[in-house]
């Protein structure tokens, strides 16, 4: 990801917003992401999902920015993973199975690298049948597809829903991801 990208949209992904108690309606987030300076902002969808025009400031200061505004507003520790919406749109090309009948498609956002090495380590560890539990790296993103009604279970769920992931992932469905490239 390239430190400034002013001239694409950003893609915010909040974690945590709209489960576990913490609740922000979508024209609360749009008003709130303004009100720090962003422009072209757009929600999608009433899960945590923000677009805004890309500005020179630095991906890493935006995201610390963004992360400290929605903490000051709507008190709760926020995180977010920002990522330039071109490079979302190579994350959701790059998924490397074909959809399935009855299944998710899911995308999990890593924003440490050490994080994302760990995460494919603990993968390796479980050793997966790729037929049932197919999960695997791309460029900063776990890839994975579930059974319909088996998201919780999942073998990977559980292992990236610790809380020392909390702070650097977040997962969405590939459908929602091409809802936010529109």
């Amino acid at each position: 990801m390239a430190t400034s990208e002013a001239d694409d949209r950003w893609v915010v992904l909040l974690r945590g917003v709209n489960v576990g108690g913490v609740t922000i309606r979508s024209a609360d987030l749009r008003a709130c992401v303004e009100g720090l300076g962003f422009t072209g902002v757009r929600t999608v969808l009433a899960s945590g999902n923000v677009v805004v025009d890309g500005t020179d400031e630095p991906v890493a200061e935006a995201k610390r920015r963004i992360e400290a505004g929605l903490g000051e507003r709507f008190g709760y520790d926020a995180w977010v993973v920002l990522v330039p919406q071109r490079d979302l749109a190579a994350v959701v090309d790059a998924f490397p199975w074909d959809s399935r009948d009855g299944w998710h498609d899911y995308v999990t956002f890593v924003s440490e690298p050490a994080v994302l090495d760990e995460l494919l380590a603990g993968v390796d560890a479980l050793g997966l049948d790729p037929e049932t539990d197919p999960v695997g790296g791309g460029e900063g993103v776990v890839y994975w597809q579930v059974p319909r009604g088996g998201t919780l279970d999942a073998p990977f769920s559980k292992l990236s829903s610790k809380a020392r992931y909390k702070a650097t992932t977040t997962t969405r469905n590939v459908r929602t991801l091409r809802r936010l490239l529109g």
